[in-house]
């Protein structure tokens, strides 16, 4: 089964150069193992401040759909969390599978949702520009949102309605107000480790914020996603799904939580029970 949903990755043209960064370090995805992150009171939340008209088009660039905006002021930027200055929101896209049953990037207690929703953002304090950010240690910070089935999503329909006028490689459509924020969850709780972009140039340059909780899409909404094209008009179709690039090792890195785990606590509250209860 596994070789069946690496096969398509494997193939696509993206891909034809070498899979690993030699001597990478700090490379992603990885397996966020609920139990080893390491709570960080001093991890502060996250605030996001999108402005929906600096929202430009989305495109189909062959291997995932693009929304993109204009990132020539701090006008849609993020602060806070485990970040030392503001950055600016460049583009989101997503990462799917073929079906339900893995999809995302990153996985939870090796748990995989049907799609990662990724918005990525650029350190424009510290770089001139986005190219730059993208070759430096603290030039990007992506946020990570799983997506998993459920009730239907209004925000992402509209991003939905526009996807079939991007069906093929290359098309690309105005897209002027939308605000991204409607995708990320009320819940504050994050996870963050030092990474890498997942698509070459796969450089070390990225703080991850990965949100606890998922949002939820309905079944139609994630189809959407599977009816787009990985190849352009006139080419034999190759439908664009199982768009995600394996897991990493964690090497030497913790991941870090914004708040306190439940295992921890539980554990913490077992031996103290079982104590009182052995007690005479």
């Amino acid at each position: 089964q596994l070789q069946v949903k690496l096969l398509p990755f494997l193939l696509h043209p993206l891909w034809q150069s070498p899979l690993t960064i030699p001597g990478g370090t700090r490379q992603s995805p990885i397996n966020i193992q609920w139990r080893d992150s390491v709570y960080d009171p001093f991890l502060k939340p996250l605030k996001i401040s999108y402005d929906p008209t600096t929202c430009l088009h989305i495109w189909n660039n062959g291997y995932s759909f693009l929304v993109e905006f204009d990132d020539s002021a701090d006008r849609s930027i993020i602060v806070g969390g485990p970040l030392e200055n503001q950055y600016r929101l460049k583009q989101f896209h997503f990462h799917w599978g073929a079906i339900n049953e893995w999809g995302s990037e990153h996985t939870v207690d090796s748990k995989f949702y049907p799609a990662e929703l990724h918005l990525v953002h650029w350190n424009a304090v510290v770089y001139p520009t986005f190219e730059e950010a993208v070759m430096e240690g603290n030039g990007l910070a992506v946020i990570g949102v799983f997506l998993k089935l459920g009730a239907h999503h209004e925000g992402l329909q509209m991003l939905v309605d526009a996807l079939p006028a991007i069906k093929h490689k290359d098309a690309v459509i105005e897209f002027d107000v939308f605000d991204p924020s409607c995708l990320i969850p009320s819940c504050p709780d994050y996870w963050t480790y030092a990474g890498s972009l997942t698509t070459p140039p796969l450089t070390e340059s990225v703080t991850w914020i990965i949100k606890k909780q998922p949002i939820e899409v309905d079944e139609n909404q994630l189809e959407a996603f599977r009816m787009l094209l990985f190849t352009s008009d006139g080419e034999e179709e190759k439908r664009m799904v199982d768009n995600f690039r394996p897991l990493q090792p964690l090497m030497n890195r913790t991941v870090r939580s914004s708040f306190q785990s439940r295992h921890l606590l539980n554990a913490e509250l077992q031996p103290k029970d079982h104590a009182e209860q052995i007690r005479p």
